[in-house]
């Protein structure tokens, strides 16, 4: 049976990249060494962290315009510290919008190299939408932001304009669709979410922030050092950025960010539209912030939930139960999951309101 994959992270890649990468496991490029084994300084491998780097600036529109990009490890929570201690000056202060755990957790970590500011939260709402209203200091370091939140199903639609630098976790919404990229300084994101497998983390940074925080960083977390060593300072995730760059390429000749942005977008309007239709279901996040990457909803009533499980399972589909902290149930639509597996949720949603109005009916009799 065909599994409809909606894992929140790791999460499904591309057929043609497991195949490819499966291949590399036993023979890497016809050498006879396996992409496990191989020096991260041959010129195999040196050769497909250029690629991977020049790919990422190619699909983001970034090329020529002072940005470098990076692949590093630790995660973004490692970035979550980095950032500040890379771009918060001594005795400076920086701006974060908290819009749900992993900004929440972003802040913790600024917070110990000095002033970080909140500027508006949604949490008391259980992060149910995205703040709009909210100034931004003029004279912090940088505004920190979380483009989608994976646990509440919420996304940034917009960003606001500052001349304050930009910095923006895009872990999970990554490579998804179009916005003019330039808006922002530094972009990091994990690969799990949405391109690659677990173990390396994207950095993509303008040189010209680097440099002023006048503060002294180790050197494994200073941006310069890894870009000056072309993300070699240390033995990199050879693996994991491997998986990156054959999901980069897929992504190309899919026809890049604009094609695989319709495709995203009509996995999520069907989902939603079958949320917002049933009376058995309801959506979590506002309406206006609702994430194309994560859908959250629960059932109105709990008593169906074992019905609807044994209907979801059975249908193939894995991965669709909700972080606890919403509950319910999160359909996570990725680049790689196709239309057709929506639809076999959206069919199972079908079904199971069907089966009910049938007990209902048998009921009254």
């Amino acid at each position: 049976m065909k599994k409809h994959n909606y894992s929140a992270g790791p999460c499904i890649l591309p057929q043609e990249v497991f195949e490819k990468s499966a291949q590399a496991v036993l023979n890497f490029n016809n050498s006879g060494l396996s992409i496990l084994e191989i020096s991260h300084r041959s010129k195999d491998f040196v050769a497909v962290m250029d690629e991977a780097r020049a790919l990422v600036l190619e699909l983001l529109g970034l090329e020529g315009k002072g940005y470098q990009a990076l692949f590093l490890q630790g995660g973004a929570s490692l970035e979550f510290l980095m950032v500040p201690n890379n771009l918060m000056k001594v005795n400076g202060k920086a701006a974060y919008l908290d819009t749900g755990t992993w900004a929440n957790n972003a802040i913790k970590e600024a917070k110990l190299f000095g002033e970080t500011l909140i500027v508006a939260s949604s949490k008391e709402e259980n992060y149910s939408h995205i703040p709009k209203e909210f100034t931004i200091p003029v004279d912090a370091d940088y505004f920190h932001c979380t483009s989608n939140n994976t646990i509440f199903g919420t996304q940034m639609k917009s960003f606001p304009k500052t001349n304050v630098p930009v910095v923006c976790d895009m872990s999970s919404d990554i490579f998804s669709r179009s916005l003019d990229f330039s808006q922002f300084d530094l972009i990091y994101a994990g690969a799990q979410k949405n391109m690659g497998a677990a173990g390396t983390t994207l950095v993509v940074v303008k040189e010209e922030i680097l440099g002023k925080s006048g503060r002294a960083i180790p050197s494994i977390l200073d941006y310069e050092k890894h870009i000056k060593a072309e993300s070699m300072y240390n033995t990199p995730a050879v693996f994991a950025v491997y998986t990156c760059l054959l999901t980069l390429q897929w992504l190309k000749n899919q026809g890049g960010i604009p094609t695989i942005e319709k495709i995203n977008e009509a996995k999520a309007a069907l989902l939603y539209n079958e949320i917002d239709r049933n009376p058995l279901f309801i959506g979590t996040a506002n309406v206006e912030d609702r994430s194309n990457m994560n859908a959250t909803f629960l059932l109105v009533n709990p008593e169906h939930q074992e019905t609807f499980d044994k209907m979801w399972k059975e249908a193939g589909i894995s991965g669709l139960p909700g972080h606890r902290s919403v509950g319910g149930y999160r359909a996570s639509m990725y680049n790689a999951l196709p239309l057709e597996s929506v639809q076999v949720l959206v069919d199972v949603m079908k079904k199971l309101e069907e089966v009910i109005i049938n007990q209902s009916q048998i009921a009254q009799q």
